[in-house]
């Protein structure tokens, strides 16, 4: 039997914050977004190569899975649909074993014409965790380097299918941290009917040291983490734009 490769960066054995319970999380090599706040810079690039197969890597499952209460199998990156011939081997198997699976993708490789890959990975799939990095298009080009408008097509496909979806959204000063955004982004989750939480994750600037050791440039250099004061206006922020929304579209 041919055995399904990954490219893999690196493998978290206990996570607690990639999915409900403690997970198990992989982490795939190779994004193609450069996000100015990433704290995985080191998983960028697609020509680093430490390959797992999918055996190997649900061996390693088994052999903690006592500890992973209430948890499961996440595979984050980089950016998994990237690779997603492999992520679906692996979510397929898992599955076979009763693993909860979770996805956590910016959707930016999403194509709304030719859906028939993503289609295999979602029978497999138990959530998706969706980054919304910017609800605008050309402020999402400027912290990203890609326009955000197949992203917003992956939500609302997601959401037609009936596919169960954490939304996570990171809150930075002078960027995202503003209400008119805010507020367009509440506006925007209230037209689907699949969200089942919302992260609002403040911008921190802890992976400066690991920029600067990669030979990096870190852009955001002098804005502030955002507090967890201003990370709580954010979220009733968008959560009162939702309410209003969804208020209109009854």
């Amino acid at each position: 039997m041919v055995q399904t490769i990954g490219n893999i960066h690196s493998i978290e054995s206990c996570g607690t914050v990639d999915g409900p319970g403690i997970r198990f999380v992989v982490f795939v090599q190779g994004c193609p977004m450069r996000c100015l706040y990433c704290h995985n810079p080191d998983t960028w690039d697609f020509n680093v190569n430490k390959k797992m197969s999918v055996d190997e890597i649900l061996s390693k499952y088994e052999s903690v899975k006592e500890f992973l209460k209430n948890g499961g199998l996440t595979v984050t990156g980089g950016e998994p649909l990237a690779q997603i011939d492999f992520v679906t081997e692996l979510f397929k198997q898992a599955k076979n074993k009763n693993i909860h699976t979770a996805l956590d993708t910016s959707g930016v490789t999403f194509n709304p014409y030719d859906t028939k890959k993503i289609d295999e990975l979602l029978k497999y799939t138990d959530l998706v965790m969706l980054d919304i990095k910017h609800i605008d298009s050309n402020e999402h080009n400027k912290l990203t380097g890609h326009p955000n408008k197949n992203i917003l097509e992956f939500a609302k496909y997601l959401s037609d299918n009936k596919i169960p979806v954490w939304i996570r959204h990171v809150v930075v000063p002078t960027i995202t941290y503003n209400k008119k955004y805010l507020k367009q982004l509440g506006e925007f989750l209230a037209t689907l009917n699949n969200i089942q939480a919302l992260d609002v994750l403040p911008y921190h600037d802890l992976a400066i040291p690991k920029y600067e050791n990669l030979g990096l440039e870190y852009h955001l250099k002098g804005i502030p983490p955002l507090t967890k004061e201003e990370a709580l206006e954010a979220r009733n922020i968008i959560f009162e734009a939702m309410k209003e929304k969804r208020a209109k579209l009854r």
